[in-house]
């Protein structure tokens, strides 16, 4: 699967080679193409945010809150009908996602919230006293099997909600930050669901 990876920050450099170890295509779009600091050891590519989406089979949103309306209007019509997994968080604000900009700027792109409600630092070592987290995500149902498969490739395990639950993925974010602040700043927690 080729992914654009747009963000070249902790979260986005950490996810995006985590899937190029695992064998996905992934092409960072940066707004400094001439700098592949951000690939590390991997084949990732770096280019321009443009180049990257050409092609693109998924896009991980992975940049600042602040930047999303910015990308948008320039690459709306590229994402649109693309597989699009928001890993953006707004802190501050009753809303947490880019949901309603995604669907304002690319009516077609088919939403994913994932990749918000760890610390990077999770994502660089999924793998707790031999157990992989689970990552929460929603997703369409129709789109659901390549969202675990890339989740998978990070090392997480997939825990799936359902379509349309952005908001409950983000409220997994807000127990996340709660346990950081009542275990005395640890980031290195995460969960697991335990099924009988």
């Amino acid at each position: 699967m080729k992914i654009a990876v747009i963000g070249t920050g902790k979260i986005g450099g950490t996810l995006g080679r985590a899937l190029a170890r695992a064998g996905h295509a992934v092409v960072f779009g940066s707004r400094h193409p001439d700098d592949d600091a951000v690939a590390g050891d991997t084949d990732a590519g770096v280019t321009t945010p443009a180049a990257a989406l050409a092609g693109a089979d998924a896009v991980l949103l992975a940049l600042p809150a602040g930047a999303v309306e910015d990308f948008l209007a320039g690459h709306g019509r590229a994402i649109d009908g693309l597989l699009v997994i928001d890993a953006t968080n707004r802190m501050g604000g009753p809303v947490l996602n880019a949901s309603a900009q995604i669907a304002e700027a690319a009516p077609a792109a088919r939403y994913v919230r994932a990749f918000n409600s760890l610390g990077w630092e999770n994502f660089a070592d999924p793998v707790f006293d031999g157990v992989p987290a689970d990552l929460f995500f929603s997703a369409p149902e129709t789109d659901r099997k390549a969202v675990e498969e890339i989740i998978s490739a990070v090392g997480l395990r997939p825990a799936y909600l359902g379509e349309s639950q952005q908001d409950v993925v983000d409220s997994v974010l807000r127990l996340w930050f709660a346990l950081i602040r009542a275990r005395g700043g640890n980031r290195q927690q995460a969960f697991r669901v335990l099924e009988r």
